[in-house]
């Protein structure tokens, strides 16, 4: 309003007394913020709905109104909608912030949004999931518009023109990558339980604008306009009971299936074609303007004075319900209170004079959009990173590369071969840091003693941000990605792994750098690295770096010095030192004191460990009975490493790791253990001593999320075990005590192979998800127990390689390999026995099992787990992940991986039966264990095998029979399903074609 009056000659004082309205209304919202400053602080450690600021306040005096047991505070879009109109505002020239105390607070708040890709909230209806059970989701719409604000946020002066260094906002950039990533993977649903919902247009269009995917966009639109677009508005999300008649408004979570009453009475909302008519207007389509503008003319209601009044929804009233139910669309609806009798849907009533200025062209997008949110597709090319993420174009980025050798002895013997480094000294005054030293840095960032608010926490830095070069304190710093950092895991004593790790940052940088300037990726090379058998593959890869091409992405080597130049610098101003403060102490890259001419030890690490020395000389048995003292005499006896280890698990378990020897503690001595071990590539030993001291790799929570992003789930434990579903993001202390209480009761070293694979999968399923299609549970002891499959399969009549015998590359290896479609030519009980270890469905296979159960009244059974038809499918939509889910628990008992696809099989086999048959479907509880036997009773009568193999153990001819032909499994479980739906009683049909009169 103050941008239309501004435009008046003799606009009376309002301009002033309206932009004034605006900026207390913001200070109105900061203060109740600031008052919760403990929370914030809370929150940015530990993000969890009791510890979240709240979102509803007392209009009079600021205070909290509701407990976080009386109301879902948790919504992370109110908090990044509050982040955004911030710049927004202060971008058009009003000043929000005044002081530092807030310009701390607002940074603050910040490193809460930053973590949005791994925070499942409320949403913006304040239900979260669908059932409305108080259970928090992960949104879309909450990511975007987090993603939206980060974007708006970074490098932003909260004093405006006026502003000076340290009121300078910073944004972690891989974070936002990652809420980027998130929301890409997650549209177009909004979330597990959410199909679609109209909250994402808010998110989509304007005020946000956090999708730079064209395709994307309109796939996600078309959806949201094709379920919910309705006469009155639109619907919120299908089977949406609020403030519908049937709503029972004394109870505030729903009962379980009570959903299903709001099917197709839910509330319309004008609030969402005022939405279109703005992203009309936005997107130059005065065709959408005016389709929308029709739509909500007639709706709109009318004061005393004539002045037009929002709605805030269109009910059914409840003696309509049935007949609207019956005839979706025939019934008329009725406007709520809210924007009637001088009550005001506030909301609504905003954006109704955004969208009418805007269509009356007395205001323009430029003038409610001053920091170009909004960027037209041919225009995305050309503008700052700051405000727009330019989306999946394709670039032709180069990497800039700099080579540091950690001794000047190194570089003189990597001369030899041609390769030109540089070191640490030769840099300077420049310094090369670890990322693990900017983090330091930033815990300076936003900190605040009078809010009790510390610096940023202690995330590590990722790939695109040490790609950038820092001022600090008067210092220029580049900085190695964290891949270089001397890791406490295993996996970096691999070179393969090292290697692969270098090659995947460097396609990351390359497909999400957006920044103007170029990438410059520090490659640090130790003496370790090129130790024995480790020489040639990483002398390739330097050779690689020298012809300008690794891994398919351009680089380009040269000195720091000179690559310095075309670099994204980042000023860390908000480090300031006054005369009466201490410096803060940075440690940089010493270089390595050692005489230049002597020779470089390659030859200390042995290339391959024999499999002998794998093995122990001891029994476990043996000596789980004698003495300690007769323990310790042994374990100084023996030179195998394998033994020693052996030997101290016993002494760890009964003893503890405190329990002092002549050489030190017990966990001293498997210290000593995983790294001699780790040298000579003993990789077995390895990771039984990891798995006692309780190792946990980097970067494993993140990794999580990574395949919980995908619509997937991730399951931690050992096969044939009890297993823990991990549904929504965890903090690595949990997945720590989740992997060590579930992975190792069988074997100690499943708990880091385990590990190895979830660091592997997160990577995998982030470059290549289509080798998880049809995978909805990641089940990671499962696969573990699918490549021992693979390796048994290879092995053939020899004895099978052992899997905690090969190195981390290897391990990664076989993981693709299995992952890849099963070749043709294997039998079909291998192929099974893979595809049932990786619990991989065929396409369509969830909703076809959904009209199984529409035909199955009392539900379906397997292995002891039950799938009612009720409350399933009145709870529950037929394409809702959460049905998917749920099928997926029903199979979870199943303990034989070749049983496991022979009941997915079978139920695919049932669907094409009934669909065929519409007038059949099945009296009883359908027990898929007895037409299984049934069938295998038939195939054993055909093939005339024994009496008495019926046992699922013998059933090996079945699983290795084709499915499809004359005697194949399918033609045997068709007769199975059939001959029990004939048991019960046929529906009459009118179009039955057997009727005669």
């Amino acid at each position: 309003m103050p941008l239309y009056f501004w435009r008046i000659d003799d606009d009376k004082g309002r301009t002033h007394e309206l932009e004034h309205s605006a900026i207390k209304c913001m200070r109105g919202i900061l203060y109740c913020y600031m008052r919760q400053a403990d929370k914030v602080q809370q929150f940015k450690q530990d993000p969890k709905p009791s510890e979240c600021l709240h979102s509803v306040f007392s209009a009079h005096t600021g205070d909290e109104v509701f407990s976080h047991e009386e109301y879902s505070h948790l919504q992370i879009n109110a908090v990044s909608l509050f982040l955004l109109y911030l710049v927004e505002m202060i971008s058009s020239g009003l000043q929000v912030i005044y002081n530092t105390d807030e310009v701390s607070f607002i940074q603050n708040l910040v490193f809460c949004v930053e973590r949005a890709y791994r925070v499942p909230d409320f949403g913006v209806w304040e239900r979260g999931s669908k059932y409305n059970n108080g259970s928090p989701e992960l949104h879309s719409s909450s990511v975007g518009l987090a993603k939206a604000a980060l974007e708006a946020i970074n490098g932003f002066n909260l004093f405006g023109k006026q502003g000076c260094s340290w009121s300078v906002i910073f944004v972690d950039f891989d974070a936002h990558n990652r809420n980027r990533q998130t929301l890409c993977s997650l549209l177009p649903r909004e979330s597990r339980s959410h199909n679609t919902d109209a909250a994402l247009l808010p998110c989509l269009s304007y005020p946000a604008f956090a999708l730079d995917d064209e395709v994307l966009f309109s796939q996600t639109l078309d959806k949201i306009i094709r379920k919910l677009k309705g006469k009155y508005g639109f619907k919120r999300f299908l089977r949406d009971g609020y403030r519908t008649a049937l709503e029972d408004k004394t109870r505030r979570y729903y009962k379980p299936a009570e959903i299903k009453l709001f099917d197709g009475i839910e509330c319309e909302f004008p609030l969402f074609f005022i939405f279109m008519i703005i992203d009309g207007v936005f997107r130059g389509n005065p065709a959408q303007v005016k389709e929308y503008q029709d739509l909500l003319d007639p709706l709109l209601q009318h004061t005393c004075e004539g002045c037009p009044v929002v709605p805030k929804y269109y009910y059914v009233p409840a003696d309509f319900v049935e007949l609207e139910k019956k005839n979706p669309g025939s019934q008329k609806r009725f406007p709520s209170n809210s924007g009637c009798d001088g009550k005001f849907f506030l909301w609504g009533q905003a954006v109704y004079i955004i969208a009418k200025l805007l269509a009356d062209k007395l205001i323009s997008p430029k003038d409610i959009d001053p920091i170009g949110r909004y960027v037209a597709p041919e225009d995305q090319r050309n503008v700052s990173m700051r405000f727009s993420n330019q989306g999946p174009l394709e670039n032709d980025l180069v990497v800039h590369v700099a080579l540091i050798a950690e001794s000047q002895r190194l570089q003189v013997f990597l001369n030899t071969y041609g390769i030109q480094t540089q070191t640490p000294q030769q840099v300077e005054p420049i310094q090369i840091w670890a990322q693990k030293e900017l983090v330091k840095a930033y815990f300076h960032l936003g900190v605040n003693d009078k809010l009790g608010l510390s610096g940023r926490p202690d995330r590590p830095i990722g790939c695109l941000g040490t790609s950038k070069i820092y001022r600090i304190l008067g210092k220029t710093v580049v900085c190695y990605s964290i891949i270089f950092d001397l890791s406490d895991f295993y996996m970096s004593q691999d070179v393969m792994m090292l290697i692969d790790d270098i090659k995947n940052a460097l396609q990351f940088i390359k497909q999400y750098w957006k920044m103007h300037g170029r990438p410059l990726f520090v490659v640090l090379i130790r003496e370790d690295n090129i130790r024995g058998s480790r020489f040639n593959p990483i002398l390739d890869m330097l050779a690689a770096f020298r012809k300008g091409i690794v891994g398919g992405v351009k680089v380009h080597v040269d000195r720091v010095q000179t690559l310095i130049s075309g670099a994204v610098v980042e000023q860390l101003d908000f480090l300031r030192i006054t005369e009466t403060e201490e410096a803060p102490v940075f440690k940089r890259l010493e270089e390595l004191d050692l005489p230049k001419h002597s020779k470089v030890k390659r030859q200390s690490s042995t290339p391959n460990a024999s499999e002998l020395e794998q093995q122990p000389d001891v029994n476990i048995n043996d000596w789980k009975s004698k003495s300690t003292y007769e323990i310790l005499q042994k374990f100084n006896d023996c030179n195998c490493l394998a033994s020693q280890a052996l030997l101290s698990s016993i002494l760890l378990k009964r003893e503890g790791p405190n329990f002092i020897t002549k050489d030190g503690t017990v966990a001293e001595h498997i210290e000593r253990i995983y790294r001699r071990a780790g040298s000579k590539k003993l990789w077995s030993v390895v990771r039984f001593a990891a798995s006692l001291l309780g190792k946990l790799v980097d970067s494993l929570a993140p990794s999580i999320t990574n395949v919980l992003v995908q619509g997937k789930q991730v399951t931690l434990g050992a096969f044939g075990q009890e297993e823990e579903v991990i549904s929504n993001p965890l903090s690595p202390g949990v997945i720590k005590k989740i992997i060590y209480e579930k992975c190792h009761l069988q074997d100690e070293r499943e708990a880091v192979v385990q590990q190895e694979l979830v660091i592997h999968i997160g990577w995998i399923i982030s470059n290549s998800p289509e080798l998880f299609s049809g995978m909805l549970k990641i089940r990671i002891g499962w696969i573990i127990h699918a490549m021992k499959y693979e390796l048994k399969i290879r092995a053939g009549d020899m004895p099978a390689k052992d899997l905690y015998q090969m190195s981390p590359s290897e391990v990664k290896q076989l993981l693709l390999d299995i992952l890849q479609p099963q070749q043709q030519g294997r039998g079909w009980l291998n192929r099974r026995q893979i595809d049932g270890s990786l619990n991989r469905a065929p396409a369509g296979f969830y909703d076809r099992v959904w009209q199984i159960l529409e035909r199955t009244p009392n539900g379906l059974i397997v292995a002891g787990k039950f799938l009612p038809q009720q409350p399933t499918l009145s709870d529950m939509t037929m394409y809702e992940m959460n049905f998917s889910l749920l099928v997926e628990d029903m199979l979870q008992n199943i303990d034989q991986p070749e049983y496991r696809q022979i009941i997915v099989e079978l139920l695919m086999v049932i669907s094409v039966i009934l669909e065929r048959n519409p007038e059949l479907e099945f009296q009883d509880k359908v027990d898929l264990d007895k037409v299984v036997q049934e069938a295998f009773h038939d195939f054993q009568k055909d093939h005339g095998l024994p009496k008495g193999s019926e046992k699922q153990d013998d059933m090996t001819a079945f699983y290795n029979t084709h499915p499809t032909g004359k005697k194949g499994t399918c033609s045997y479980l068709s007769k199975a399903v059939i001959t029990l739906l004939l048991e019960g009683e046929m529906k009459p049909s009118n179009d039955d074609p057997c009727t005669v009169s």
